[in-house]
């Protein structure tokens, strides 16, 4: 049974293409109509569809299905802050050994960046960084070092991104990074401009300043903020009071003290 549905099938199939390939040299071919099948319907639409375009002066043509190519999206090219990093630098825990700098060229190489993780890259490059704005040799907890650990630690998270963009986790810490270097270098741009300066010049750093606060004004709101406004002039009205009472009753003491000794000296 199966086999014979798939024969009236490649039959049906056939004599479609062969309509077609006729049409368009401009050769109708002869169809059979057969009743009460699926095949019969299907070619007794096909030689209606045939005659209509033939009277109608039209020519059926298949147009092939044009399947364009995408264009190959190029991802920009993002520089690693580690490119500046030698491979023949040693390690930030081996930097400091002076028998470290006279071994041999194998086990200087198993010591220098050359074989060493990102994570080794990654703390030379903060200490660097903090080499550039610290304000001593032994500074470790001011507001310039931790800006500039937080600057490599977010130029690292942009660089994941780049290349692993659905991280979501990796924007999350970036984002929490941002937002904590971006409180430190407000801070330090209050108390002391100097160095906020020093540290957005020598970290490259782009400072944009906070939107302006914007509230919808509604009905509620105006009424809290006028009744906020009438409660503070009353309340400074009465601290202007007692501040006067207190400043007669001064007055009177004083008085009421000097006047008895002008008594003592007239007297005298």
């Amino acid at each position: 049974m199966f086999l014979k549905k798939t024969m009236k099938l490649t039959a049906v199939i056939l004599r479609t293409w062969n309509l077609f390939s006729g049409v368009k040299l401009g050769n109708v071919m002869p169809m059979r109509h057969g009743h009460g099948s699926w095949g019969g319907v299907f070619n007794a639409n096909l030689s209606w569809m045939v005659t209509h375009a033939i009277r109608n002066n039209e020519a059926l043509t298949i147009q092939p299905v044009r399947h364009y190519a995408r264009a190959v999206q190029k991802k920009q090219e993002f520089q690693s802050q580690l490119q500046d990093l030698p491979p023949s630098m040693l390690k930030l825990e081996f930097a400091t050994v002076p028998l470290a700098h006279t071994v041999d060229d194998v086990v200087k190489r198993l010591l220098s960046l050359e074989l060493g993780s990102h994570r080794d890259k990654l703390r030379l490059k903060e200490e660097q960084l903090i080499a550039k704005v610290q304000r001593d040799e032994n500074d470790r907890s001011s507001t310039e070092v931790k800006v500039a650990v937080l600057t490599a630690r977010i130029r690292n998270f942009q660089e994941h991104l780049q290349k692993h963009p659905k991280d979501k986790a990796n924007k999350r810490w970036m984002l929490m990074s941002t937002d904590q270097r971006k409180k430190l270098l407000k801070f330090l741009r209050r108390t002391h401009y100097d160095a906020f300066e020093k540290v957005c010049h020598e970290l490259d750093i782009t400072y944009t300043f906070p939107p302006e606060y914007c509230r919808r004004a509604t009905r509620r709101w105006l009424a809290k903020k006028a009744l906020c406004i009438k409660v503070f002039k009353e309340v400074q009205k009465q601290k202007a009071e007692q501040r006067n009472k207190m400043k007669q009753a001064q007055e009177k003491a004083e008085a009421s003290s000097t006047t008895p000794t002008n008594a003592q000296e007239t007297a005298v």
